[in-house]
Parts: C-alpha cells; sequence; structure tokens
C-alpha cells in the first residue's frame, strides 16, 4: 500500500471577459493556490488574436521576471502575484490574454486561464446639425437632426423630447 500526494492548483480569475478603456491602465486580476510544498513557481503570459499565434509578454520563475523585450515596458508583473497589468490600454490590445501557472514540488501541476479583453474608447461629445441650418421650420416643411460623435466604441443614440425618450411615429422618423 502506498500513499500519494494529490498537489492540486487552483488558478482563478473574476471574469473570463474584461472591459479596459483607452489610455489607461488594466489589471488582470489572477488569484492561485495550491496545496504542496513548491521550489519552483512559473507564471507564464501570453496574448493572442484571433486567427494568430499566442505571442509571449512575460514570464516569472521564483518571482524572478523575464519580459519579451519588445513589450518590457508595456506589461508588468510582481510575483507572487500572477495579475498582470497593462499600462496604457491601446485598442491594439484588444484580444484574449492566457496566463500559466507550473508550480514543481512532488511532482510539477499546471493550470491555465483566458481572459478576453476588450478595449471601450471613450464617447467624444456628441454634436447635433440641423438642416435648414436656421432651425426654423413653421406648420409645413420638416426639420432635420443629424447626431455624431469623432470617436467612441458602442455608441448608443437616443433622442429625447423635454427629458424623454421619442420614438418613430408619423411625425418623426430614425436613420
Amino acid at each position: 500500500f502506498s500513499a500519494g500526494i494529490c498537489s492540486a492548483l487552483k488558478l482563478t480569475v473574476p471574469s473570463h471577459t474584461v472591459h479596459g478603456i483607452e489610455g489607461q491602465p488594466l489589471q488582470l486580476t489572477v488569484d492561485y493556490n495550491f496545496n504542496a510544498t513548491a521550489s519552483e513557481i512559473q507564471i507564464i503570459w501570453l496574448f493572442e488574436r484571433p486567427q494568430s499565434n499566442p505571442k509571449y509578454l512575460l514570464g516569472s520563475v521564483n518571482q524572478t521576471v523575464v519580459p519579451d523585450l519588445e513589450y518590457q515596458h508595456k506589461f508588468t508583473l510582481i510575483p507572487p502575484s500572477a495579475s498582470l497589468t497593462i499600462n496604457p490600454l491601446h485598442p491594439s490590445d484588444e484580444g484574449n490574454y492566457i496566463v500559466k501557472v507550473n508550480v514543481r514540488g512532488n511532482g510539477t501541476t499546471a493550470a491555465s486561464q483566458k481572459i478576453q479583453v476588450a478595449v471601450d474608447v471613450p464617447v467624444t461629445k456628441p454634436v447635433v446639425h440641423t438642416e435648414p441650418s436656421s432651425g426654423v421650420v413653421e406648420f409645413v416643411g420638416n426639420i432635420t437632426l443629424k447626431c455624431t460623435v469623432e470617436k467612441g466604441t458602442r455608441v448608443v443614440y437616443q433622442w429625447m423630447k423635454n427629458g424623454k425618450p421619442l420614438h418613430a411615429s408619423p411625425n418623426y422618423t430614425f436613420s
């Protein structure tokens, strides 16, 4: 009869989809724990976009961080934490971030998680144009209001009159 030691490694992320704001730092929080004595702890971060191979960003072994030199000023890892900070966040940073933790003790155990990052660009102040430009139409005729924003992701437009939403009717059409 021989007894084995189960060295389970648990790797958790608060969310598999994270939204960040362009130009701001974003932290990808990762927690891990294991129930064994570790002689080595390795943390690896990879980045992948759709239809491309994952890229190595940085890694650590026993708290010594080894960054990819191309990205050394953009990504921060402070072991023993496995959390990654992206600073600053750009639209090109949108994609999947993969974290892998290896723990060597009495054998080696590994776990990985994937976090999808979406980058939101703040919406600029809306500009409303009227046609005709005088904005005056009495009794007959139409006025067209056009609302545009220069920048922003996930923009939603809603027209209001006296603080209440307008809905399509014989008097109002939206396009």
